[in-house]
């Protein structure tokens, strides 16, 4: 793994957004057709204004998410409504998307036909990746109720997730998955995030499940 430190958060997010094009136009080299995984949150807002301003041949890309609250896309907690509103716009308007939600009682009901549709697509091309000042990334929470399972070596391509503070259940792709990704990055903000993610380097994933995905990532900080 490798950390860039950049002097604020508006050129990290310029070079990463920079960064992600690159990264995909070297997966286009590859195959037919891509995949960008993305999270969602406030942090990447800056990050997906820039990719859809991108020269790049959206329509050879599939965009997904590295997960999802279980509510309604239209929902104001909803990381889609965020992809449509920041990333599927623009230039960008052609990509594909690769749906994390379907209107279900509970993720478990849907999780068969979503993660035939991920899995597909495997391996993953590029991954952007999040992570919380409790060292959590994806819905990977410590303490969430499918944490084992989702960080071991034969896990499946979406888990439903229950945690301590997440106030809906949600639906994540493993660890495995992510780590499929040729290319992966992880951009954090903050003294605070950059303080976990120093604890994140001396413990386990079962303590920070972020570091079941450092390695082999290019870890982006800014304060």
């Amino acid at each position: 793994m490798s950390l860039i430190a950049y002097a604020d958060r508006d050129a990290l997010m310029a070079a990463l957004a920079a960064r992600l094009a690159d990264d995909l136009r070297m997966a286009m080299g590859r195959r037919d057709r891509v995949t960008l995984c993305v999270p969602g949150g406030t942090t990447p807002g800056p990050i997906f204004d820039r990719l859809t301003e991108t020269p790049l041949d959206w329509s050879r890309v599939d965009v997904l998410l590295n997960d999802e609250r279980w509510v309604p896309e239209d929902h104001e907690r909803s990381n889609t409504r965020l992809l449509r509103e920041r990333l599927l716009v623009g230039k960008a308007a052609d990509a594909g998307y690769l749906p994390l939600y379907a209107p279900a009682d509970a993720p478990e009901d849907a999780l068969d036909d979503l993660s035939g549709a991920i899995e597909a697509r495997l391996p993953l091309d590029v991954v952007l990746l999040g992570m919380g000042a409790d060292m959590h990334t994806a819905s990977l929470f410590p303490g969430a109720d499918q944490l084992d399972a989702a960080l071991a070596e034969d896990a499946p391509v979406l888990l439903a997730m229950r945690a301590p503070g997440a106030p809906e259940p949600r639906i994540t792709l493993s660890a495995r998955v992510l780590n499929t990704a040729a290319a992966r990055h992880i951009v954090i903000t903050g003294e605070e995030k950059r303080a976990a993610y120093d604890r994140a380097l001396v413990l386990s994933p079962a303590e920070a499940p972020v570091a079941a995905v450092l390695p082999g990532a290019t870890v982006h900080w800014a304060p």
